[in-house]
């Protein structure tokens, strides 16, 4: 009798003891919740939003928007490139502690999503606009844009922006498949070796995490971003562990990003953030801060709030 005690003894101690790092465990991912400040590396003020006179989201909201979600910095690419100069020479903007990194989006409309790639008038309209530049400085990059066939890299005019963006130092905003990522970057001058591209949800189409991984290691210049990742986050709102390990291995490697590409983004935009301070949180500090902010202030020399 006094074994069968122990035994049952020694098991509810286990199971208690179990309970507790369990308990302690969960107190501490909700506790470490990251709470510096995020870099949004994927941000569109398309004219859905505000068109210059009216829209649901003008930029008292979105800016309201990006403040309370602790957002310090943008990289604004917008549809038509109107948004972004908005957002960019708005004393408001600064006032709310933002800094805007723009971009020179491919769209005029939403018909040149599709044939932009051999478009002329497309590169014309971005010599334009960066002799132009904007109220917040010279453009920093180029896209996003989408290729719906990865063929299309290698049509004309894709050929000659990304040519374009590596010898201008500008970073490209891709919105591809893995295939296109090799065939873009066989594109330019260096063969992707000196190219700086943010590959937007790290391949939307859910590339396995080997080819992502393998990518990465061809060239150095590679970013992901991590909005819409499919397999990214698993049920308990943390990095699943094949992703939290590539994290790991390429910490300087990633951003996050909201990419308001409907209306519906910007209504749920705190809560978006919210998502990637929880999964961050899970991450060492060091880690994490860079995924959050310092990998993207890297990229464009934005200075830490």
């Amino acid at each position: 009798m006094a074994d069968f005690r122990r035994f049952w003894f020694q098991a509810l101690v286990r199971h208690a003891l179990e309970a507790m790092s369990l308990i302690a465990l969960c107190t501490t991912t909700h506790a470490a919740d990251y709470t510096g400040p995020l870099f949004d590396a994927h941000l569109h003020y398309n004219e859905e939003a505000w068109d210059g006179r009216s829209g649901p989201h003008p930029p008292a909201d979105v800016l309201a928007r990006m403040k309370a979600s602790g957002v310090r910095a943008i990289v604004a690419n917008s549809r038509p490139n109107a948004g972004s100069l908005t957002l960019a020479g708005l004393p408001r903007t600064r006032e709310a502690g933002v800094a805007v990194v723009p971009f020179v989006r491919l769209y005029r409309n939403r018909a040149d999503y599709t044939g932009w790639f051999a478009d002329d008038t497309i590169y014309d309209m971005v010599q334009t606009e960066l002799a132009r530049g904007t109220p917040a400085g010279p453009y920093r990059g180029l896209g996003e844009f989408h290729l719906y066939d990865s063929a299309n890299a290698n049509g004309p005019v894709a050929k000659k922006l990304m040519a374009l963006a590596e010898q201008r130092d500008l970073v490209v905003l891709a919105h591809v498949d893995d295939t296109a990522i090799d065939l873009l970057m066989a594109n330019t001058p260096s063969q992707g070796q000196k190219a700086r591209l943010i590959w937007a949800h790290t391949g939307i189409g859910g590339a396995p995490v080997e080819r992502v991984d393998a990518l990465m290691a061809r060239y150095p210049g590679l970013v992901g971003e991590l909005s819409y990742r499919p397999g990214l986050v698993c049920d308990d709102s943390q990095l699943c562990p094949a992703w939290r390990a590539l994290l790991l291995k390429y910490p300087t490697r990633f951003v996050v990003g909201s990419d308001t590409w409907v209306n519906q983004r910007w209504q749920h935009y705190e809560s978006l953030m919210q998502g990637y301070r929880q999964w961050l949180g899970g991450l060492p500090a060091d880690v994490a801060r860079k995924v959050a902010w310092d990998n993207a202030a890297g990229l464009f020399g934005v200075a830490r709030p």
